[in-house]
């Protein structure tokens, strides 16, 4: 979480003004459909709305505005490739089963202001003696990582984001894992995390805050949701362990690439990851939205030859209960729960939900190596082709203190996953 500066502009054409959807732009209102074809009640659902559907010409200028009776509908437009036009509309909605809704899309000079429900923070210094400073992209080499610059370059270690359930972080520093910081309330965390009064880096987030901590050990796992690649049998982690002077990745970049009220997406680039003799190229993108316990990740990789299996992660340090794997529909989820946090001290559940025509069984890491202390879920890893995921974690001292126990923690995770299966339909009139 870094010293919070809001860059949203720069970021993301993220919505950020007052409510003036009077200020039409002369262009006719549409009227779009949503429709849940589905029986089941979808709380903070995601939707997609591609910008050449709603404006084909790619001309229209201002802010799309979704009205419902007399309420207007929390979204946000997201700029997904940098050229400073966005590319779709997020929206986040509530129906009901069998619910369809009629809304009319208008154009206005401002943009409604939401609530803020997500966030991403990232902060860097370029050397040990100067503060940690605000930023929204980074590029290193595989000399620049934590043992070889001899400090600690990022915030909480690499960037982190949040809704108003629970936050995560990635370890940007060379080892790629991604940790899990448990959330007490729904506000956006503080964005001094990670940084002392002196704006140095600082550990200040393993110790209990009116907010949460970090809960989640790591070791020498790839977290909740990092992942490795399995080839001829043999494990590579995407990086290395933190005493490591040398990454197996000859460039990475990090960017994000949108911030608002109902979503945030990173980006990640991977260049020439060296795995069991091949080189790859990865792209991965991250993104949250409101009302669930979890994340999306999808991973791209260049350089397939057909022998690889895609290996994600789910640190199963402290577990002494196993794994649990239940089928729900087109998921398939891994699942977890026991003392999992540090010291075993609080009761904590994670789960990964995994499409299962990509699934390929599960194998447990090594005790010894760069990747220890995991249950890993094989995916099938096409060339070119995303594999998309979800890490789920539910904290007994979240908002939902159910997660307690371990049947409910369950059924959380595959209701989730029976509501991540179904899709709005989106019909542009």
């Amino acid at each position: 979480m870094s010293i919070k500066i809001k860059l949203y502009l720069p970021v993301t054409l993220t919505l950020i003004g007052i409510a003036n959807c009077n200020a039409q732009q002369k262009k006719p209102i549409s009227t779009i459909v949503l429709s849940n074809a589905s029986d089941i009640e979808l709380i903070d659902k995601p939707i997609i709305i591609k910008r050449n559907s709603i404006d084909k010409t790619g001309t229209a200028v201002g802010f799309p505005i979704l009205i419902y009776k007399t309420d207007t509908i929390a979204s946000q437009v997201n700029d997904l490739d940098g050229d400073g036009k966005w590319d779709e509309l997020f929206v986040l909605d509530n129906f009901a089963a069998k619910e369809k809704k009629t809304v009319q899309l208008k154009w206005a000079n401002q943009a409604p202001k939401f609530p803020i429900r997500t966030s991403v923070r990232f902060g860097k210094r370029e050397a040990m003696d100067l503060s940690v400073q605000p930023a929204t992209e980074e590029s290193v080499n595989a000399h620049q990582v934590f043992k070889k610059l001899g400090f600690q370059k990022y915030q909480t270690d690499g960037p982190s984001w949040e809704n108003d359930k629970v936050g995560f972080r990635h370890y940007l520093d060379g080892r790629n894992a991604k940790d899990v910081f448990g959330k007490k309330t729904p506000a956006i965390t503080p964005e001094n995390v990670g940084i002392n009064s002196q704006g140095a880096v600082e550990d200040n987030y393993h110790v209990m805050h009116d907010w949460g901590r970090d809960v989640f050990p790591v070791g020498s796992s790839a977290g909740l949701g990092g992942y490795a690649l399995l080839v001829d049998n043999e494990i590579t982690r995407l990086g290395i362990l933190g005493n490591d002077t040398l990454n197996n990745i000859e460039k990475t970049s990090f960017k994000i690439v949108a911030e608002g009220p109902v979503n945030s997406l990173l980006n990640y680039t991977y260049n020439n990851w060296k795995a069991s003799g091949n080189n790859y190229q990865v792209n991965e993108t991250t993104s949250i939205w409101p009302g669930m316990y979890a994340y999306k990740n999808s991973v791209k990789i260049k350089g397939i030859t057909g022998k690889e299996t895609l290996l994600v992660a789910l640190s199963n340090i402290n577990n002494q209960n196993g794994l649990k794997v239940v089928e729900v529909g087109k998921w398939i989820c891994l699942i977890q729960h026991d003392n999992l946090t540090y010291k075993r001290e609080w009761i904590m559940g994670t789960a990964l939900i995994i499409p299962k025509k990509d699934y390929l069984g599960y194998i447990e890491a090594p005790k010894t190596g760069q990747l220890t202390d995991s249950y890993f879920a094989k995916m099938k890893i096409v060339e070119n082709t995303s594999a998309r995921y979800y890490a789920v974690a539910g904290w007994e001292l979240s908002a939902d203190k159910n997660f307690k126990d371990a049947a409910y923690f369950t059924d959380y995770v595959t209701k989730l996953a029976s509501q991540l299966a179904i899709e709005i339909s989106v019909k542009v009139l």
